[in-house]
């Protein structure tokens, strides 16, 4: 817990967050809601989005357990595995006519929502990493572009290769969470409408998921090459690195050696 507590305390320095990074647990149990946090049903009256949920952890800090009895919103009832999903669902009546043409387009946007198996999990707990008690599952930043650069940047500075992702505007409490459990996998996904108009995302926001075992290896890349903000340069023929003159000689492009190549990664570092 002390761990993650720092954790937190990094990703807010290195990335000047605007709102909480946040832990993510599925329940396997009702005994493992952990002590302390709020249950929309039995401490608001009323029942919660998980969106609205998360929108409460993330900018108020606080920490939040649901149980499907606490969740407004079906969709992630269906994506979490709290219960199978009707045949009127499977069929497409939930994407139409409002947000798919056809009902055979709404039929394969619902089998392409990612789920759980059902009866796996019982729930859901949320909660700031300043205030996590339990072990996550995966930590969640709501971050903005430049952000979810450096933290691409800082991916790729410890592991290299790019990441696939599948982007969808549906359901951004299931895509924020499911396939990176599942995957075990860093995961990009967008704010959806519901986020937006019931729970606040603003449209500079973008989601990023990290699995709570690439945690450390994420931390260590963020301390690496490359600062926020990134100070603008439209000079034209500017210096580069030693290496991309090697390989832009290479290629034919006659670059010469560049002399003031210290300076200027001390402005743009990933040049």
């Amino acid at each position: 817990m002390k761990e993650l507590l720092k954790f937190g305390k990094d990703l807010e320095t290195y990335l000047r967050l605007t709102t909480y990074p946040f832990a993510i647990r599925m329940l396997r149990s009702i005994d493992e809601i952990p002590v302390g946090v709020k249950r929309p049903k039995i401490d608001f009256k009323k029942c919660l989005s998980t969106c609205q949920a998360f929108s409460l952890t993330r900018r108020h800090g606080v920490p939040i357990a649901m149980l499907k009895e606490d969740m407004w919103c079906p969709l992630p009832v269906i994506g979490f595995g709290l219960e199978e999903p009707p045949n009127y669902y499977i069929e497409g009546h939930s994407r139409f006519p409002s947000y798919c043409e056809t009902i055979e387009a709404g039929e394969i946007c619902a089998r392409e929502l990612p789920r759980f198996r059902f009866g796996k999990y019982v729930g859901i707990v949320s909660a700031p990493l300043f205030l996590t008690n339990f072990e996550p599952d995966v930590i969640i930043i709501y971050c903005n572009s430049v952000q979810l650069l450096k933290l691409l940047l800082a991916r790729t500075y410890k592991e290299g290769y790019d990441l696939n992702v599948k982007l969808s505007g549906n359901a951004a409490c299931i895509y924020s969470i499911v396939p990176s459990i599942q995957t075990e996998e860093y995961y990009v996904s967008i704010p959806c409408s519901g986020d937006r108009r019931r729970a606040g995302a603003q449209d500079d926001e973008i989601i990023f998921t990290i699995p709570i075992n690439k945690l450390s290896s994420l931390i260590s890349g963020l301390k690496g090459p490359g600062k926020i903000p990134i100070t603008p340069n439209m000079m034209p023929e500017y210096p580069l690195s030693s290496n991309w003159v090697k390989i832009a000689n290479l290629m034919g492009m006659k670059k010469s050696d560049c002399t003031q190549i210290d300076k200027v990664l001390e402005i743009h570092p990933y040049e």
